[in-house]
């Protein structure tokens, strides 16, 4: 069975969600932005062996921890979409621009597409590219458990910037509404900020995708 815990990390409190198998304790962290040792040690409270680490997307609150982790633990980094390698690139410059620790640059073990999956331990997610808040963005979701992992594609009341660097606000409302909305009203997802809330809440009353 499919199990995950959220913890903010950050100034910009993002939501880094360790997942894991209950079966085999076999664990992935989503979004790493930082506050490593906090991670490794709900990891280690858990019991649970860390074999991977997920990206939605490469902002420095999202991704600015990763190098680091990687290197430290021989972890994979699974996604994002080929779209964010610049934002990969620019990791440096970002931790610079708003004032975090340093970031290092890095290059995934394996890009993402729409269409693939991820696995940890027995669990399978499924991957979709939800391009517009950054090009190579993307969602892992657990039709089983009715999961997604939505990162800043989507908030409670909200939807994700689009005012950075290629960022689309028409693509994103395409994304929401042809990658997200299929997953089901009762789909609860987990966003890079805020509270979790439903694909089905967010229909009827978030004013920026109530009618997509």
């Amino acid at each position: 069975m499919f199990q995950y815990h959220t913890a903010p990390v950050t100034a910009f409190a993002q939501n880094c969600s360790i997942v894991w198998c209950d079966e085999t304790l076999e664990a992935a962290i989503v979004d790493p932005g930082g506050d490593l040792e906090r991670l490794l040690a709900e990891v280690k409270k858990r019991g649970l062996t860390l074999k991977q680490i997920w990206l939605t997307h490469a902002h420095i609150d999202h991704a600015g921890g990763t190098g680091e982790l990687a290197r430290r633990l021989g972890l994979p980094i699974i996604g994002p979409h080929p779209g964010d390698q610049f934002w990969i690139t620019g990791l440096p410059e970002q931790s610079r621009m708003f004032g975090f620790p340093a970031a290092e640059a890095f290059t995934p073990t394996r890009w993402l597409a729409d269409g693939d999956t991820v696995t940890v331990g027995k669990c399978t997610l499924n991957v979709r590219h939800c391009p517009g808040h950054t090009p190579g963005h993307v969602v892992f979701h657990s039709p089983e458990a009715k999961r997604a992992f939505v990162g800043d594609v989507l908030f409670a009341g909200s939807i994700g910037r689009t005012d950075f660097p290629q960022g689309n606000h028409q693509q994103l409302l395409d994304s929401i509404a042809q990658r997200l909305w299929p997953m089901g009203d009762d789909t609860v997802f987990i966003p890079g900020h805020g509270p979790e809330s439903t694909f089905g809440e967010e229909r009827r009353f978030n004013p920026y995708v109530r009618n997509t």
